[in-house]
């Protein structure tokens, strides 16, 4: 459960204004990380070290925050619809969460998905799955993973996913989602906060979408200054639930949770935002077990969860697709 311990570091207002060694060491080591992340940086904005640029279009999805804030359905979204405009696009990742055996691992060549979650990870599991016409490359060099993505599939089009902080390739265009709740999380950069990088990177976004918002919500002041004075685009992703996928892989509507008594656990950054999903659509939640980000469940997990779902006498155990993927 180590990552609620650091949501619980990173959102406990109230014991930061008391002194807290853990918190000090952590708020040195971020200054440390910001000064490498800032001079890294500007070596890439003075082309001091160069990226490595590609025979066809590339296009980043990223944030500047760890955890989730929606770029796998982004990506999914985005992929889509670029090869229903006569594209052949390729998505390539890092494979957050798989064990990438090889430097470039091809989890779907377009006809047939190759690896299982295990090995490509879970998200890039999913985007294969959700994308059966579109190859998925993993592997920790992108610029490599994205040069095999053109001589093996033809690809004329690289979508990135997760590579906002990864310079190394070249991309034409950056695009940034940022959670519109708590778009900077809290203020800090790694390890005291879950920044990535300084906001100010994000005067290198094409666009930014806000996600998690509906139209009513006002712009973060940060990013709502950052965006006026770059005169960067900026975008509103509302999150909705869709269906619920059983075993059986029937396809039921959300309404069929209305009044259920429910069972949830998950393994996600934001698990919060599938909580408040299974809220909206009146489900009586009797237990919700959140895990650490791409957790990879043992036996004895599942066992627990069962028996916990039998012994509540609950009506539906539920989790997240990209839970199920594992």
């Amino acid at each position: 459960m180590a990552m609620i311990d650091w949501q619980r570091i990173w959102n406990n207002d109230d014991s930061i204004r008391r002194f807290s060694p853990t918190r000090a060491i952590l708020y040195l080591l971020s200054l440390l990380y910001r000064l490498i992340v800032y001079l890294r940086n500007r070596l890439y904005d003075q082309q001091m070290l160069k990226s490595v640029k590609l025979s066809c279009p590339v296009i980043s999805v990223g944030n500047i925050t760890v955890g989730g804030t929606g770029k796998t359905p982004c990506v999914i979204g985005l992929a889509g619809m670029i090869q229903q405009h006569g594209f052949r696009p390729v998505v390539i990742s890092r494979g957050y969460g798989g064990k990438n055996p090889q430097p470039v691992n091809v989890v779907s060549d377009g006809k047939t998905i190759l690896l299982n979650a295990e090995t490509a990870g879970d998200e890039p599991l999913l985007i294969a799955r959700s994308l059966p016409a579109i190859p998925v490359i993993t592997g920790a060099k992108r610029s490599l993973t994205g040069q095999a993505a053109i001589d093996r599939f033809g690809a004329n089009v690289l979508i990135c996913d997760d590579a906002f902080q990864h310079r190394k390739i070249f991309r034409d265009i950056d695009i940034v989602l940022l959670d519109g709740e708590k778009p900077l999380g809290n203020g800090h950069l790694l390890p005291r906060g879950e920044l990535r990088e300084s906001p100010e990177g994000l005067h290198r976004a094409g666009c930014i979408v806000l996600t998690r918002v509906d139209e009513t919500q006002p712009v973060n002041p940060d990013i709502a200054e950052i965006t006026r004075s770059s005169g960067i685009p900026v975008f509103l992703a509302v999150h909705r639930f869709k269906e619920m996928i059983t075993p059986d892989q029937s396809a039921l509507p959300p309404v069929e949770l209305r009044g259920r008594k429910v069972c949830a656990f998950c393994g996600i950054a934001r698990p919060d935002s599938f909580q408040k999903l299974l809220n909206e659509a009146e489900a009586q939640i009797l237990s919700f077990i959140p895990f650490p980000d791409h957790y990879s469940y043992s036996r004895y997990d599942l066992e627990y969860l069962q028996n916990n779902f039998l012994s509540l006498q609950a009506d539906y155990l539920v989790t997240t697709e990209k839970d199920a993927m594992r």
